[in-house]
């Protein structure tokens, strides 16, 4: 049987988990199958383009474990009354090749790419960072808050969007999820970021957007570009990169996807296991600019794949379903097909 999770299913998860812990147990994670990185067969995602979005298919797979998603990025969506990114993920066994998990991934992806944020900034961040600009407050802006504050000690968050009424939804949910937490509404991008530790720009368009221009940059500051994710897609000016240390999670694919596709082939990047395994420094000075171009990896699915299905069966969450055939002989699949009545007939001919 496959274990099920669907959105309804997630969500008591979540009742039962903690959104906080869920992402706190999912960075170890995420950080410890990073330190792993040799030992899975990886590849740049499958992605279909459209004038409109992209829909993509990210497989990765270790010995023991298989796991792929199936992902968009619409960001018209929203006025369809759809989310901008949807997902599912299924996690099969090496060895059979059986689905052992299919899951809901669309509120957990927006979970695991704050958790991988917090992870990145970690080890690139300066340790006494407290204030955190948010740019871009749609739908994964709660967590990348809430984990920035529950793991790095985020003491306060400036938020700004050019939709004023997604600021206000942030704002009213964060009151509710980390009321320690100093929330302040900025005018601008360039009045947030002021002053700010750590940036992270989340923001949706699929367009060469600049977010974030060079004099906004101050010494010392870490980015957190987490918005641009496909061709065609950025929200960092060039001159901002060139001027950074810039880590990535899987070369191949960022060269492609994350902002770094503005600049030539050789321009220097370091892949974030190399920092995490320490064969290649983080930050090097204390202002020193650090730029974490995150475009989502299939690893980090993976690890979020594997900690829903411990905590589904820990927590008696999901359904089993039949997925895939069972009992009976293998190679019948005819016998299936004529169901248990045409079965019997043909037996009793």
């Amino acid at each position: 049987m496959t274990r099920m999770i669907d959105v309804p299913a997630m969500a008591a998860l979540m009742r039962k988990v903690g959104v906080a812990p869920f992402m706190r147990e999912l960075a170890h994670r995420i950080r410890a199958d990073y330190l792993r990185w040799t030992e899975f067969e990886k590849s740049a995602r499958l992605a279909s383009h459209s004038p409109v979005g992209v829909i993509e298919l990210m497989p990765v797979s270790h010995a023991a474990r298989y796991a792929f998603k199936y992902v968009n990025g619409h960001p018209g969506n929203t006025a369809l009354g759809l989310p901008t990114v949807m997902a599912f993920g299924v996690l099969a066994d090496v060895a059979t090749g059986y689905p052992l998990l299919m899951s809901e991934l669309t509120l957990t992806t927006a979970m695991r790419t704050a958790a991988t944020s917090v992870v990145a900034a970690a080890a690139l961040a300066r340790p006494q960072a407290r204030v955190m600009a948010l740019i871009g407050n749609g739908a994964q802006s709660e967590f990348q808050a809430i984990a920035f504050h529950d793991m790095l000690g985020i003491e306060e968050v400036r938020l700004f969007d050019i939709d004023g009424r997604a600021t206000a939804k942030l704002q009213r949910n964060l009151a509710h999820a980390a009321p320690a937490m100093h929330v302040v509404v900025a005018p601008s991008t360039a009045a947030a970021v002021r002053g700010a530790d750590i940036v992270t720009t989340v923001t949706a368009d699929k367009a060469y957007a600049t977010i974030l221009t060079p004099d906004m940059i101050e010494p010392g500051m870490h980015l957190n570009a987490v918005g641009g994710d496909c061709p065609g897609k950025t929200e960092i000016h060039p001159d901002i990169l060139r001027q950074a240390r810039v880590v990535v999670e899987y070369e191949p694919q960022s060269r492609i996807e994350g902002d770094i596709q503005q600049l030539p082939a050789d321009f220097p990047v370091i892949e974030l296991w190399r920092v995490l395994n320490g064969e290649q420094p983080g930050r090097e000075s204390p202002d020193q600019v650090t730029l974490f171009d995150s475009v989502g990896f299939a690893l980090e699915d993976y690890s979020a794949l594997c900690l829903v299905a411990d905590l589904a069966q820990r927590h008696g969450v999901g359904v089993d379903q039949p997925l895939i055939p069972s009992g009976g002989d293998p190679k019948d699949l005819y016998a299936l097909a004529l169901g248990e009545d045409g079965a019997a007939l043909r037996a009793a001919a």
